[in-house]
């Protein structure tokens, strides 16, 4: 499968933080994708731009806080994350760019 531009669309960008990385143990990886992907989209995505195979797909949306910033009230947006599984034997490495 060749990456396309609307696979691009759909991973925004790998997430690095010390839960994420807990899953690469597991075999999976953290992505934050387009608000609008659906589990087929991230996992289609996921196969061409990587060339791997995706096992399973798991997705949660954080909702935005509301903070402050130099008293004035301002409001975080929305995070759509994807957790993908991958098969045995597959990785990625996200340390490093598309």
């Amino acid at each position: 499968m060749s990456a396309k531009a609307e696979h691009y669309d759909v991973i925004v960008k790998p997430i690095i933080t010390e839960k994420a990385t807990m899953t690469s143990e597991n075999n999976g990886v953290v992505f934050q994708v387009a608000k609008d992907s659906t589990k087929p989209q991230i996992k289609q995505a996921v196969e061409a731009l990587f060339g791997v195979k995706v096992k399973a797909v798991n997705t949660t949306v954080t909702k935005g806080k509301q903070k402050r910033f130099r008293g004035i009230l301002g409001r975080r947006s929305d995070v759509k994350k994807a957790y993908v599984t991958l098969e045995e034997g597959n990785t990625i490495d996200v340390s490093t760019g598309l």
